[in-house]
């Protein structure tokens, strides 16, 4: 795949029409095409020599300004989770060592940022047009974003230029995104999600990204109805719209419109997916990534659309599972579970500072991704678990998590599912769920009955726990370990 020069050609001499084109827009504050090349043009002139930025990232212009122009300067990237707890901060700013940190002119900074020199970000500041900086070439880093620390400290992920290239550039080809495509989405920016997919997908492609700053559905559908043709969000954001969707004539009328809703960060439960069909005609389209390996399958727009699939492996990216020996798995048959592996130039470079952790991440150069799936005859994935959390060995069975969690969703009287295993004598494993009812609470073994219905009887739960909510992150994910499965 070959790169353009520039990560965002549409800032570099922009034409009449260009230069007058809404880039940005965060509630009633915009900037055109013609005022981000200058603003952020001037900013990354000052940033030229830096050799890292940290970026207190709120969803806001000002982030979007501060990305962008570290990017034009050539200056790695540190995006910070404005509500990072103290010890994780420190741990942030003492490994990735960042000169300065950017932020928005009236926020507060913590405590723990006051050793490094602040930065304000002014998006109304005067500039001298397009950006006359020299980008560096396609493997000098780009954004060192930190994973979420689940099994210790937080990771730094040393994202590298052509993986931010090539993954929106083989997303472009599987979504058909185009410079004419508005963008609606209110992902947080500290995470690849909102961040290269939300903000810099746009901008690359030249279109226009319109910011929530917090997610609401009727926000949402107003932005729908006026003018913007894909959403972006993940699996807690839809589950919303679902449970909406069917009593609201607007919202039904505003998705049925959208060229393109795209779902990611997490599975989205096959039973929203329904309820969002059903009330609009629209179908929700799945990818699957993460934070070291950015974007590498998806369901294609003009592609056939089945709820639970990731779709296809994207251009460029080869895609393979293996099993525990390491060794390739040929079925295509939709029950073999494997892990997934993933080579191309969608990769980061290594974690910072961890050169052990990045050794240990590979295998004979394809990453090791933790995740489960199976692939359908077609090739389609079917993302089932965590290897560590998600695949659970009951009496001789692979058993993934993800099918059991979704056909728990299907019944009436559960809201929310999660699946794990533990110890048991005679079966290695059993199989553990998690659920938050709807309503009057089903029994325990109604729910074993439902799904051996609907799966097989080795599937179906042995224990089963009643809880208010179940524990996430920021972006909707499941934090199964603080379940003690």
């Amino acid at each position: 795949m070959n790169e353009p020069r520039h990560l965002f050609p549409a800032l570099h001499a922009p034409d009449a029409a260009t230069a007058g084109k809404e880039a940005l827009r965060f509630g009633d504050r915009t900037l055109s095409y013609g005022e981000l090349a200058a603003v952020a043009g001037s900013l990354a002139g000052r940033l030229r020599g830096k050799s890292r930025v940290a970026v207190w990232a709120t969803p806001t212009l000002e982030t979007s300004v501060a990305v962008v122009a570290a990017l034009l300067a050539g200056v790695p990237a540190v995006p910070v989770n404005p509500k990072v707890g103290v010890r994780e901060l420190a741990h942030i700013v003492g490994d990735s060592e960042p000169d300065l940190v950017l932020a928005a002119p009236d926020v507060a900074l913590p405590a723990a940022l006051d050793a490094l020199p602040r930065l304000d970000i002014e998006v109304a500041a005067a500039g001298d047009g397009a950006p006359a900086v020299e980008e560096p070439d396609g493997e000098a880093p780009a954004l060192i974003v930190y994973t979420s620390g689940t099994t210790g400290a937080p990771k730094g992920v040393v994202l590298p230029r052509r993986a931010i290239s090539s993954t929106l550039d083989a997303v472009a080809d599987a979504w058909q995104w185009t410079e004419s495509d508005v963008l609606v989405h209110a992902l947080p920016l500290f995470h690849v999600h909102g961040l290269i997919l939300g903000v810099l997908g746009p901008l690359r492609r030249g279109g226009s990204v319109r910011h929530l700053g917090r997610f609401d559905t009727q926000a949402l559908s107003a932005e729908l109805r006026a003018g913007a043709t894909m959403m972006f969000g993940v699996p807690t954001m839809y589950h919303r719209l679902a449970a909406e969707v069917g009593s609201d004539e607007l919202l039904s009328q505003a998705l049925g419109r959208a060229r393109l809703l795209v779902s990611g960060s997490a599975a989205l439960p096959v039973h929203d997916h329904t309820r969002i069909t059903d009330a609009t005609g629209a179908q929700v389209v799945e990818r699957y990534g993460m934070t070291e390996t950015l974007m590498n399958t998806s369901v294609r727009a003009g592609g056939a659309r089945r709820p639970g699939t990731v779709g296809l492996p994207l251009p460029g990216v080869d895609v393979r599972l293996v099993d525990e020996a390491g060794a390739a798995i040929e079925a295509s048959d939709g029950e073999t579970v494997g892990e997934v592996q993933v080579r191309g130039p969608n990769l980061f470079t290594e974690y910072l500072n961890r050169p052990d952790a990045t050794a240990e991440a590979f295998a004979d150069g394809w990453f090791r991704t933790g995740d489960m799936a199976v692939r359908d005859a077609d090739g389609y994935l079917r993302i089932v678990g965590r290897k560590a959390t998600d695949l659970i060995k009951s009496g001789g069975y692979k058993i993934g998590a993800g099918e059991i969690e979704n056909a728990l969703l299907e019944h009436p009287g559960v809201a929310e599912a999660a699946v794990t295993g533990e110890p048991d004598p005679d079966l290695g494993e059993r199989v553990v769920a998690w659920v938050v009812a709807s309503g009057e609470p089903p029994t325990a073994a109604e729910l074993a009955d439902h799904v051996a219905a609907l799966l097989s009887p080795h599937k179906r739960p042995r224990v089963v726990h009643f809880l208010e909510s179940l524990p996430r992150n920021d972006m909707g994910k499941l934090l199964k370990r603080s379940l003690g499965g």
